[in-house]
């Protein structure tokens, strides 16, 4: 037999160790505290739906649909696909469960991860993870500023604000065909040789996708295309105004951005994007928009929506080295003679409320002290043998370097004053 090589993690998928886990944790305990405030309930989805679902809403044409999605057989011969977004799911599970028929309107979160074949890079790989939000059945602009206002205040509880707000308006049903017409027209007149092998191919099916091209030659010849403002119709212009009044009542500066069409088919009207220029050129961390019509293309009844999704790997990113990534114990007990008693009294400890542990081996004093050190503890509970004597601990504040004995009847109530 040949030798054996140890197991590895798949290309593009990461192990999440502390302090990147706890920061995670974090996002997620801070977006359903945030999102719980503006009437948002939790669902959890499956990772894998059938394949023909992101091509009904995502659309066929897209590139997530070509090119991106991990899409395979099941032992019947189905496609199953894992999800390389939320929305789809999100909408599909509250239709089947009948969300939609018990509620006018229906407010939705979930969280975890999403899955996308595509070049692993900064900030982005083949598993990511990402906070989702729909709100169906409100296609008032105030639906759309409450939204935007929503995901600020989340990364403002993140401690995140140095983002621009981009914001623009892709039309709807009755005036886009006459823009897609206006823009086909003058891709066409573009040398062609001088375009990406993905915008020549988008030219013929979804010609607003070129606008969302990254390549710099094609963005280039794309600075004299149609905008999208000018063929809105008064319905649509109307309902943009309002989101931006509402956004700016409230102190939120949007920046227009005529080029911002998304990466999905199934966005309409508002559309929005949160950047930073402090992760690279991939900069967005969230976005999203409006997508009136998308559940009655799933079979649902037809009512409008709008969501966003906030990249976690991204925020990651931004949040590095704030100090955020994660706690810091309360305790550690070193009890090189003594494993049983500092087994019992970090229980103790723990049953108070505070966080902990306690060596389990009998190595010396210093190894042990030199372990509540590399674990970060507030506190060390140092137990000898002159401590085991007399009933008692010395607990050491790891911060000032400065320690005290105390009995150990008395640590009940020295826990509850660090609680406190």
């Amino acid at each position: 037999m040949g030798s054996l090589t140890s197991p590895r993690a798949v290309k593009g998928f990461a192990d999440l160790f502390e302090p990147q886990s706890a920061l995670f944790t974090s996002m997620e305990n801070t977006a359903r505290r945030v999102f719980g405030m503006y009437g948002y309930k939790e669902l959890r989805l499956p990772l894998l739906e059938y394949a023909d679902l992101f091509a009904r809403a995502i659309g066929e044409e897209t590139d997530v649909v070509q090119k991106e999605m991990f899409t395979f057989p099941d032992r019947k011969g189905r496609l199953l696909s894992l999800r390389p977004e939320a929305t789809a799911g999100i909408l599909r599970a509250c239709a089947e469960g009948g969300l939609f028929r018990r509620e006018s309107l229906s407010k939705v979160f979930s969280c975890g991860p999403m899955f996308r074949y595509e070049r692993p890079q900064k900030g982005r790989s083949r598993q990511f993870h990402q906070l989702d939000c729909e709100c169906v059945g409100a296609g008032e602009p105030q639906a759309d500023a409450e939204i935007i206002l929503m995901l600020l205040h989340f990364l403002r509880e993140m401690g995140i604000r140095d983002l621009v707000l981009d914001l623009n308006t892709l039309g709807c049903r009755a005036c886009r065909p006459a823009y897609t017409r206006a823009l086909t027209a003058f891709l066409r007149t573009l040398p062609p040789d001088h375009l990406c092998e993905n915008c020549r191919r988008r030219i013929q099916t979804n010609p607003l996708r070129v606008l969302d091209c990254k390549e710099p030659s094609c963005r280039s010849l794309l600075r004299d295309a149609p905008l999208i403002a000018e063929y809105i119709c008064p319905d649509c212009a109307g309902h943009f105004s309002d989101v931006r009044a509402l956004l700016e009542d409230q102190g939120a500066a949007c920046n227009l951005n005529p080029r911002l069409v998304r990466g999905l088919d199934y966005y309409c009207r508002t559309a929005f994007e949160l950047v930073s220029s402090a992760i690279g050129a991939q900069g967005a961390v969230a976005g999203g928009g409006r997508y009136d019509g998308l559940v009655a293309q799933l079979g649902g009844p037809d009512l409008p929506g709008i969501g966003f999704a906030c990249g976690m790997e991204r925020l990651a990113l931004l949040l590095a080295g704030s100090g955020q990534e994660q706690g810091r114990p309360d305790f550690f007990i070193a009890a090189p003679k003594a494993a049983g008693t500092a087994l019992s009294l970090a229980q103790t400890l723990r049953e108070a409320g505070l966080s902990g542990e306690a060596a389990f081996s009998d190595g010396s004093l210093k190894s042990q002290m030199r372990q509540a050190s590399r674990n970060r503890a507030r506190f060390c509970l140092i137990i000898g043998e002159e401590e085991l004597a007399r009933g008692t601990v010395m607990i050491r504040d790891m911060d000032k370097a400065t320690q005290q004995p105390l009995p150990r009847t008395d640590l009940p109530s020295w826990a509850a004053e660090r609680r406190a």
